[in-house]
C-alpha cells in the first residue's frame, strides 16, 4: 500500500482535515506509515490532539517528553518559515499541505496574510525540496472549489497554489506533485452549519445570503477519499476532484430548522462570494477526465500532459449549479452525516463529523 513504510508529513495538522487525514492515516487506509509528523503553529491544538492520541484526558507537560519517539509526533512550526519547514520536511517520504487561511472574509481583510500563507507555503516547501536536493517522494497540494474562477481572496491565493505545484514538476522532476480541490466539508469550522445551528439555537434569524446560492457538499471522509485517490492515481501536475453532491443553502437552512419557529432572513451576498461554485471551469473542462470516483484535470503545461488526446469528461464547467439535490434529498443528506441539531456533538466551538 502507497504510505507502507513512508514518513508522512501534514503540514496544517492540527485543522478539521488535518485531524481526519491524520486518524486515516494511521488507521492504516493506505498502509502502516513508519512515521506521521503534524506540522502547525497553534500549540494548545497540538495539546489537545496528542491528549486524544494518548487517550489522556487530564495531563502537564510531561506528554510532550518522548515526542519524537513516536509514531505520531507533534512539530511546532509556520508554513510561512523557510527554515521551520526545512526542519520538518528533512525527512519525509510524502506530504500533505493543509495549511491554509480559508476564511474569506479575513482573506478580504488582511490579503497579504493569505498570500504568505496560501502562496509563500507551498513556494517554502518547493523550495526546501528542490535547494536542499530532498528526495520527497509525493506532495499532495489541498485546494478549493474557490480557485477555480477565483473572485475572492482566498480563491485566487489558493488557484497560485495549484499553479506553484503543478510547475514544480518542471524544477523538481524527481518529485511528484499534485492536488486536490473540493467544496464545502460538511460541518468543518467556520462552515455554514455550525453557524445555522448557533443561529437556530438562539432563536434566530437564519441568514441567507441570496436565495439561488448553490454549494457542494462533502463530508471529511469523502475529502480525505480523494487526497487517497489522489496520492493512489495521479500522474504529476494533475488535479483530482470529487464526484460531489451540491444543494442550495436554502434547502439547507430549511432542513435543519425544520418545524421550528424560526426566521431566515436573506441578508445579501458577501464581498468575494458566488452565488455557485465550481469545481472545474470552462478552460479546464477540455482537460478533464473520469478515474474511479473522482474527476481529474489533466496539467495544463504541455511537457507534463501525458495523455492529450483523452476524450474530456466534461463539455462545459462543472458547477454546483447543476444536479442539486431537493430539500427531502438535503435533509437526508443531514441525517446520513448526524448533523441535525438533535445529533450534532460540540467540541470546543467544533462540530466533528
Amino acid at each position: 500500500m502507497v504510505l507502507d513504510g513512508k514518513r508522512v508529513l501534514i503540514t496544517g495538522g492540527t485543522g478539521s482535515l488535518g485531524k481526519e487525514l491524520t486518524q486515516r492515516i494511521l488507521a492504516g487506509d493506505e498502509g502502516t506509515p513508519r512515521k506521521v509528523v503534524v506540522f502547525s503553529r497553534d500549540e494548545a491544538k497540538q495539546h489537545a490532539m496528542r491528549m486524544e492520541y494518548q487517550q489522556r484526558r487530564v495531563a502537564t507537560d510531561e506528554v510532550i517528553y518522548h515526542n519524537f519517539e513516536e509514531l505520531i509526533e507533534f512539530r511546532i512550526g509556520d508554513i510561512r518559515d523557510y527554515h521551520a519547514v526545512a526542519a520538518a520536511l528533512h525527512d519525509a517520504d510524502v506530504v500533505f499541505n493543509a495549511a491554509a487561511l480559508k476564511q474569506v472574509p479575513t482573506c478580504e481583510y488582511f490579503p497579504w496574510e493569505a498570500v504568505r500563507t496560501n502562496v509563500e507555503g507551498p513556494e517554502n516547501i518547493v523550495r526546501v525540496i528542490r535547494e536542499l536536493r530532498l528526495p520527497v517522494e509525493t506532495v499532495v497540494g489541498i485546494s478549493t472549489d474557490k480557485a477555480c474562477k477565483p473572485v475572492n481572496v482566498m480563491g485566487m491565493t489558493k488557484a497560485i497554489q495549484e499553479r506553484i505545484f503543478l510547475s514544480a514538476n518542471v524544477t523538481c522532476p524527481s518529485t511528484r506533485f499534485v492536488c486536490v480541490r473540493y467544496g464545502n466539508v460538511l460541518a468543518s469550522r467556520g462552515s455554514v452549519i455550525p453557524l445555522f445551528h448557533d443561529q437556530i439555537r438562539r432563536g434566530g434569524p437564519v441568514t441567507i445570503t441570496t436565495l439561488e446560492m448553490t454549494r457542494f457538499m462533502l463530508s471529511l471522509g469523502q475529502a480525505v477519499d480523494v487526497i487517497f485517490g489522489a496520492l493512489r492515481h495521479a500522474q504529476p501536475g494533475e488535479m483530482f476532484i470529487p464526484k460531489v453532491q451540491a444543494v442550495r443553502v436554502t434547502d439547507l437552512a430549511a432542513a435543519l430548522i425544520n418545524d421550528r419557529p424560526v426566521e431566515v432572513k436573506v441578508v445579501g451576498i458577501r464581498p468575494g462570494e458566488k452565488v455557485h461554485e465550481t469545481l472545474i471551469s470552462e478552460e479546464e473542462c477540455h482537460r478533464s477526465f473520469e478515474c474511479g470516483d473522482f474527476y481529474g484535470v489533466r496539467p495544463i503545461l504541455p511537457e507534463l500532459d501525458r495523455d492529450p488526446a483523452r476524450p474530456p469528461a466534461f463539455s462545459t464547467e462543472y458547477s454546483s449549479a447543476l444536479n442539486v439535490l431537493s430539500r427531502e434529498e438535503a435533509r437526508a443528506l443531514l441525517a446520513r452525516h448526524q448533523l441535525r441539531l438533535e445529533d450534532a456533538l460540540e467540541d470546543e466551538g467544533e462540530l466533528l463529523r
